[in-house]
């Protein structure tokens, strides 16, 4: 029933419905198993830092760590399903199980963005409002956190209970939103999950960062002591980690923000299928970057993971080398630690 679903009959469609040649599917399924070992590894050892130091255990490393989770979420779950379904042709997991794979990408991806969102609040109120900053308690980063699985979760089901609805893409192998049927309903879903989960979280992040960067360059002309510029080059190094991961969660999401607006007020029958596959392939890839940016745009995190490799205790590695989110008590930071 699935492959009768694939779209509209094309000359470039092979025996089982798909757009693409088997070896196509095959060269999809070997990037889905590469990319989909060094996530989970990758995520893994992102998890396994915060557990093997305690220290690292804080209100705002849980931002960090439920990231990890997400990705973790997608690349043992979304990327084997699809990499299963390319060698074999087409997609091979049934009706529930397309409704399953394309809920929980969305749910992942939305709780992303969502935790995204929090890590810019929480590096404005940290550097730009440090006396709202300290207020902020565990069961406040836990109420934002909630909030943005909560937000995944309930715009991943709305397709399962029929506001737009989850099927095979052209492809065949992948499930994703049914933007081949654009009807008023995928239309209206479309248009309110781009507004609330990309436009709005882009710009409380836009606004977040802008002040936070006007405080470090007004920070950069004053006469500080050396802790309190030690302070700030810690919070630097945090936001910068910060801005790398939205700008790449950028990239990643907006083929496919894309190819729903094309599919809203164009012709869906006009999409190219290379586009099609592109896309999701595209929103998958976030799994992995994001401890590459840990390491590469933290040198503390850095720090942490070559600790780890060499089997250092927290008790033999000092704290405030290894903290990626180093938050201290002083009136420049919050004081969660």
């Amino acid at each position: 029933m699935l492959r009768n679903n694939l779209g509209n009959s094309s000359d470039s469609k092979n025996e089982d419905g798909s757009v693409f040649s088997q070896t196509e599917h095959n060269i999809v399924a070997t990037y889905l198993i590469m990319a989909g070992m060094i996530s989970i590894l990758s995520n893994i050892i992102v998890l396994g830092i915060f557990i093997k130091y305690k220290e690292l255990r804080t209100p705002t490393n849980a931002i960090i760590i439920n990231l990890a989770v997400t990705d973790i979420g997608v690349s043992s779950i979304g990327y084997p399903m699809s990499a299963a379904s390319d060698l074999y042709g087409s997609w091979k997991f049934g009706y529930a199980g397309c409704q399953v794979y394309a809920g929980l990408n969305i749910f992942f991806g939305m709780a992303s963005i969502g935790l995204l969102t929090v890590v810019a609040v929480d590096r404005y109120l940290t550097i730009c409002l440090p006396d709202i900053g300290r207020r902020m308690t565990t069961n406040t980063y836990i109420g934002m956190i909630l909030g943005a699985w909560i937000n995944g979760l309930f715009w991943a089901l709305m397709p399962i209970i029929g506001w737009a609805s989850y099927a095979p893409d052209p492809t065949g192998a992948t499930c994703t939103i049914n933007w081949r049927k654009n009807d008023r309903s995928f239309v209206s879903y479309t248009m309110t999950v781009i507004a609330i989960n990309f436009i709005v979280p882009l710009t409380v992040m836009f606004y977040c960062y802008y002040h936070v960067t006007l405080s470090i360059k007004h920070h950069a002309t004053s006469d500080c002591t050396e802790s309190l510029n030690r302070e700030w080059s810690d919070q630097i190094d945090v936001t910068k980690m910060s801005v790398i991961m939205i700008c790449m969660f950028l990239v990643a999401w907006s083929p496919y923000s894309i190819v729903c607006l094309w599919a809203s007020f164009g012709d869906p029958k006009k999409i190219p299928s290379p586009m099609a596959i592109i896309a999701p392939l595209f929103a998958k890839s976030s799994t992995f970057y994001n401890p590459c940016i840990y390491v590469v745009a933290n040198k503390k995190f850095r720090r942490a993971m070559l600790a780890m490799f060499k089997c250092q205790t927290h008790q033999t590695m000092p704290v405030t080398s290894i903290l990626p989110m180093d938050v201290s008590q002083n009136p420049l930071a919050s004081g969660r630690i």
